[in-house]
């Protein structure tokens, strides 16, 4: 590691591979598929590596991260969320003539659109409705709402109707594990409703797909979710790291740091990093200091990182590597 020019984002592979097997197991083991998410990482070889253990496919954000995974010979895909430019909606069914896309409606306005794309490209967009369990961001209001968008779906050249999103970001961090199993409750009732009412109507469900490393677990033995989502468990974070578990809950291990080295020692209780706004997501929280030793990471600027040294612990010298947790991996990978 001495040779490394920081800041540079690192992985341990070991403790990331033990990541990738544990979920592929656990969720192998209960007869769910899982599609990680891949919003995390954004690279191919991870989600090959994924796929090679057992996932279906993968979700992602944006059109242009499926058109990468695709280009990269990933043949499953699903965009979980609305899109609606009309030339993000073209290149998008351009993708579904190379692999199985997946993409989330909520709303009906947008069915033609898609419908339309589909048909000039020559292939089949597979559509999921998103359903509002409890996030408050997008998504129709589970039930009837869903219900009258599903049969605009269905009805629709092009499209084949696939079954419900219904995805809980806001329980992903709730601290208390009764915190999340209530969330995560409520939002199985949601979900089993929307899906006993479509069958009602004549309209087959047969996908339920959500939850996060937060909570996935809960979603597994809801017996109602058909296929998982989690994403941040290959790597985790300062911010999952906050949540408490329970003695049930599976523990991921941090794989992924900024390694930094020390390039100012001012003060005997003062040391600057060269790891700072630019080399983490902050939306989070701070970095924390892995194995911290009486260092803690206080303020950042562009290219600066403060941390504050323990009077009981040697000073840090120049060029000493510190390896920090992002508090957020997603947007630090990114």
């Amino acid at each position: 590691m001495s040779t490394i020019e920081t800041p540079a984002l690192v992985l341990d592979l070991d403790a990331f591979e033990r990541n990738l097997d544990l979920m592929a197991n656990v969720v192998r083991s209960s007869g769910l598929a899982l599609r990680p998410h891949a919003k995390s990482h954004k690279c191919p070889d991870i989600a090959k590596a994924q796929i090679a253990r057992g996932a279906v496919g993968i979700c992602c954000q944006k059109v242009d991260e499926a058109a990468a995974f695709v280009a990269a010979g990933i043949a499953n895909v699903l965009v979980t969320n609305e899109i609606v430019a009309p030339s993000k909606i073209a290149r998008l069914a351009m993708l579904a003539r190379a692999a199985t896309i997946g993409v989330l409606v909520d709303d009906a306005s947008v069915v033609g659109d898609l419908s339309a794309a589909a048909i000039q490209a020559g292939g089949t967009l597979h559509a999921y409705v998103e359903i509002d369990v409890g996030a408050h961001r997008c998504g129709v209001l589970p039930g009837e709402a869903c219900v009258a968008l599903a049969r605009a779906i269905t009805v629709a050249p092009g499209l084949r109707f696939r079954g419900v999103h219904a995805y809980h970001g806001a329980a992903q961090h709730m601290r208390t594990p009764a915190e999340r199993r209530t969330a995560i409750a409520n939002a199985s009732v949601l979900a089993a409703g929307t899906k006993s009412a479509l069958e009602a109507a004549g309209i087959a469900c047969p996908v339920v797909t959500g939850a996060g490393t937060g909570t996935w677990q809960l979603e597994r033995d809801s017996h109602v979710y058909t296929e998982l989502q989690p994403g941040s468990y290959i790597f985790m974070d300062a911010d999952y790291n906050r949540n408490a578990l329970a003695p049930e809950e599976h523990s991921f291990e941090q794989s992924l740091y900024v390694v930094s080295s020390v390039m100012s020692t001012p003060t005997p209780e003062r040391a600057i990093v060269d790891a700072g706004l630019k080399a983490f997501a902050f939306d989070s929280g701070l970095p924390l200091v892995a194995a911290a030793h009486g260092l803690e990471y206080i303020k950042a600027s562009d290219e600066h990182g403060m941390l504050r040294v323990d009077s009981k612990v040697a000073r840090p010298q120049l060029n000493d590597r510190v390896w920090l947790i992002p508090g957020h991996c997603d947007p630090t990978v990114n």
